[in-house]
């Protein structure tokens, strides 16, 4: 048998499948007969199959019959019953691990479909269970295993829950005793935390599509800064395996993995599993206990919080011991390495003695000179002199004039006396006799 596997799936099928198909006529008595292409009919059933919900997404029960192998591993077979059969086809890549044998009765999933080459109706299974598994059963296996395979269940992505929550969305029904048992456990243990209800329907055939609504709406309020939250409840009461079924949903999984906000899953009792639990960062075992997971308790908190202090000031007191022990040995450490400095105290207070000496010694017939020279300085001070009645007499450009023979009769002169100048005009000259040193 040929491999379908890669056949090419085309687009929507026309609303009139005779468009643009070649009309062929011939003369007959009741007028034109129109014909269409093999290929052309073919792919417009395929379509029709591919669109059709009911046989695109299908669980089938029968015995398996005329089972073979491909080289490629790929396992061709036919489900059949009394009142008929279906030609299956359950390729490699969906069917590791799964074993069955011929004669056996199964239940099976998949799509069923037109092999255009061969006209073969084909049903091409991606799931396989033994019949008493049961349906719903069997396809919680199945979804799990796929979404298992995507990654949605790896536990590297779950995100940690915040310790003190500012506020809370929740996704549950808004009558019952599941919002309203959440709400008295948060009031009681963190009431400072606030809630936001996303109603929405938890059983029934549109169950599924409201949940997965509700987390997407809890995540939009968030990002448009409306009400901030910090994660996400679901919740429902205990059920049936049909009751939780929604939880079981392919549509719900994926919303909790696309939330931007941690999820905790809080779905029927403690024994019960569904794929949201799997999905979720967190799983409560009943809504009450998913209220109390996320929120601490005050009274916790506060003995915490006595705890902590308690341990911080332990830390500090042996702290503050070591410190104080080990500035004890450094102080010891460094007495023992000090030099001794007594010695050389004793012989700076020698050298201090001596210089005071030698200072009083040195600079006392110092002292003697320097008054005499103080005196002779003084009596040589030409203030001093002008003082006992003597003058300066000085040319105009106020320099000492030493001689009478360098002045000139009418030259201009200045005399200093000692408290002030006068000018003066020389009109007569009265030489010195060197016989007699007398004028």
């Amino acid at each position: 048998m040929n491999d379908p596997g890669s056949e090419h799936h085309e687009g929507t099928p026309q609303a009139d499948p005779t468009e643009g198909l070649p009309l062929y006529q011939q003369t007959s008595g009741i007028g034109p007969v129109r014909s269409y292409s093999v290929g052309r009919v073919a792919g417009y059933l395929r379509e029709l199959l591919d669109t059709d919900p009911l046989v695109a997404d299908i669980w089938i029960a029968g015995e398996v019959t005329s089972l073979t192998r491909s080289q490629a591993g790929h396992r061709y077979f036919t489900l059949a019953d009394e009142e008929g059969a279906l030609r299956c086809v359950l390729f490699r890549r969906e069917g590791l691990g799964v074993q069955f044998n011929q004669g056996e009765q199964v239940l099976a999933h998949g799509r069923i479909s037109l092999y255009r080459e061969r006209g073969d109706l084909q049903f091409y299974v991606d799931a396989l269970q033994p019949e008493g598994v049961g349906v719903l059963d069997a396809e919680f296996r199945r979804l799990l295993l796929q979404l298992e395979s995507e990654g949605l269940f790896d536990p590297a992505r779950k995100r940690p829950l915040p310790r003190y929550p500012r506020r809370i969305g929740v996704a549950t029904s808004p009558v019952g005793a599941v919002w309203h048992d959440i709400q008295s456990v948060l009031r009681r243990r963190w009431p400072i935390t606030e809630l936001l209800l996303a109603p929405c329907q938890v059983q029934g055939e549109d169950a599924a599509a409201t949940i997965a609504q509700a987390i997407a709406d809890l995540n939009q309020i968030s990002e448009e800064g409306t009400a901030p939250l910090d994660l996400i409840i679901i919740a429902r009461g205990g059920g049936s395996m049909e009751d939780l079924w929604p939880f079981n949903d392919e549509a719900v999984a994926r919303a909790i993995f696309a939330s931007r906000l941690p999820v905790v899953s809080a779905v029927g009792h403690e024994t019960d599993f569904t794929i949201a639990d799997y999905v979720a960062d967190a799983r409560a075992p009943t809504p009450s206990a998913a209220a109390e997971i996320v929120v601490p308790t005050v009274a916790a908190e506060e003995e915490r919080l006595r705890a902590a202090r308690s341990s911080l000031a332990q830390e500090l007191d042996q702290a503050m011991k070591t410190v104080h022990e080990d500035f004890g040995e450094v102080r010891v450490r460094l007495q023992e390495a000090a030099p001794d400095i007594e010695p050389l105290r004793r012989e700076v207070s020698r050298l201090q003695s001596q210089a005071g000496e030698y200072a009083a010694r040195t600079l006392a017939p110092l002292s003697t000179t320097l008054t005499t020279l103080r005196a002779r300085l003084a009596a040589l001070d030409p203030a001093a002199t002008l003082s006992r009645g003597y003058a300066l007499v000085l040319n105009t450009s106020g320099h000492p004039l030493l001689q009478a023979a360098s002045l000139q009769k009418n030259e201009q002169v200045r005399l200093r006396f000692q408290d002030g100048e006068v000018g003066a005009l020389i009109t007569e000259a009265f030489p010195k006799d060197p016989a007699t040193e007398a004028y």
